[in-house]
């Protein structure tokens, strides 16, 4: 059986290259302008001394090793009988404005960009990495989100405001949940379980659902680079729901105010659900009413085959996420059909532009008054920036992946390798190899669920083509 690594050297490898030139090659910009890095230089100097200072309460931030971006830091307290949960998130409007350089490079970028081998910032890490990022033992400025929750977790109460804090540890997902599970955490992280396993509770009494696939990753170490399946950790899930329950909140805030930019998705239509069914009951794994979609994924064990089929096929009931922007009038489809619930994107502002404005519309209509005219002049702007910036990291991401594994597997055309049917069509397949960690397209007539001997016929790095046929 093929290892997954494949060992690159630094100056003349064609995988390197090939990964080096894919982001230019799908259309992602890369680099500032002198006149942005300028402009980011004179931002970070700025002074927040006129701001309220909540730089003495402990925050704490949790994220992916190696980050330095860091857009959102926590603090959880008992409450009575219930919790009070704060959430700082960077406050990137503080360093870039409307119409100025940063803010004309964020637009036509939209988003961070993670390829293989390194990360293309929406902004210059001057800003993203250094000044703006809730980096630990660094005094920033935040949007201040302070929640009151019940005993079930619910939001009783909403506050936010824009302040200085001041985070006490960054940890990695993996030493966050080493923390809790041998007892060691602080409260603040000693409750995340607690309170996000409600969160959970709720998200399945309101119709919420997830789609967790085993995502594919490509890490890069040593001169190494390798594909891994990695499994949600529950205390990504549990972190993820903090990010939902503020997401909702702003959502709300919004439509309360007639002005915003909502994340939304349109249910999944009758003839999708009906297939869906369909192929779940092929499967051997019927869903049946009155079963919610979100609790029947829930019950699936990735790791069997004929669940992990169920799940890739379950991609057809979340299509659709767009951006919707308002001034004025309420949008009719204010819901994000996965969430249950109408939702926006507001933590994380140095990896999202979309994120920036509406904190701001928020933050607005939190103190009662109408956001900046250059905050709603750039709403209608947004939900096509977005789009596009979706659309090309979707590209590369896929690009990087694929062209990893042909150079993962190059070495191994003719040899057979044990696959899990995906998806199939009338006389091909897409098929999950048990190891290495690829996906891909395979010739012959397959059934989905089935475990089968596949062939490697095609692995070219310049292309990101790999194939296989059936044995």
């Amino acid at each position: 059986m093929p290892a997954t690594p494949v060992r690159v050297r630094p100056s003349d490898d064609r995988l390197a290259e090939a990964l080096t030139l894919l982001p230019a090659a799908v259309g992602i910009e890369e680099g500032f302008t002198e006149e942005e890095l300028a402009a980011a230089e004179r931002a970070a100097v700025r002074s927040f001394d006129d701001r309220p200072d909540e730089s003495a309460l402990p925050f704490e931030t949790i994220d992916p090793e190696g980050s330095m971006d860091l857009d959102q830091a926590l603090l959880l307290e008992r409450d009575g009988s219930g919790y009070r949960f704060r959430y700082a998130i960077a406050d990137v409007a503080a360093f870039v404005e409307p119409g100025d350089p940063l803010d004309a490079a964020a637009r036509r970028r939209g988003q961070t960009h993670y390829p293989a081998d390194r990360r293309i910032p929406l902004h210059p890490p001057r800003l993203s990495e250094g000044a703006a990022s809730l980096l630990p033992d660094e005094t920033r400025p935040a949007y201040l989100w302070d929640f009151r929750l019940d005993e079930r977790g619910e939001v009783r109460s909403t506050g936010l405001s824009r302040v200085l804090v001041r985070s006490i540890r960054r940890w990695t997902y993996e030493e966050a949940a080493e923390s809790i599970d041998q007892g060691s955490a602080g409260e603040s992280l000693s409750l995340l379980p607690e309170i996000g396993r409600l969160r959970q509770e709720l998200e399945r009494e309101r119709g919420g659902a997830s789609l967790e696939i085993p995502e594919l990753q490509v890490q890069r170490e040593d001169g190494q680079y390798r594909l891994e399946r990695r499994t949600v950790l529950p205390v990504e899930d549990w972190n993820a729901q903090l990010s939902l329950l503020t997401g909702m909140a702003a959502a709300r805030i919004m439509l309360d105010a007639g002005v915003g930019i909502l994340r939304t998705m349109p249910p999944a239509g009758a003839d999708a659900v009906e297939r869906f069914r369909r192929q779940t009951r092929a499967l051997g794994l019927p869903w049946e009413e009155p079963l919610p979609y979100g609790e029947y994924l829930r019950g699936l064990d990735a790791t069997e085959p004929r669940a992990l089929a169920v799940l890739h096929a379950a991609a057809s009931l979340f299509r659709g996420a767009a951006y919707t922007a308002f001034d004025g009038t309420a949008p009719e489809d204010a819901e994000q059909a996965a969430i249950a619930a109408p939702y926006a994107h507001v933590t994380a502002p140095l990896r999202r532009l979309v994120d920036r404005f509406a904190l701001a519309c928020c933050e607005a209509a939190v103190a009662g008054r109408a956001p900046e005219q250059a905050v709603r002049a750039a709403l209608p702007e947004l939900p096509g920036l977005m789009a596009r910036s979706g659309s090309l990291g979707g590209t590369l991401d896929r690009r990087v992946v694929d062209t990893v594994e042909a150079a993962v597997l190059q070495p191994f055309v003719g040899e057979g390798f044990e696959a899990t049917v995906l998806e199939a069509d009338e006389d091909s397949a897409t098929v999950q190899l048990t190891e290495p960690a690829v996906t891909a397209r395979c010739a012959g007539v397959l059934t989905p669920g089935a475990v089968v001997r596949v062939r490697l016929t095609v692995a070219a790095i310049d292309d990101a083509e790999v194939q296989f046929e059936a044995v």
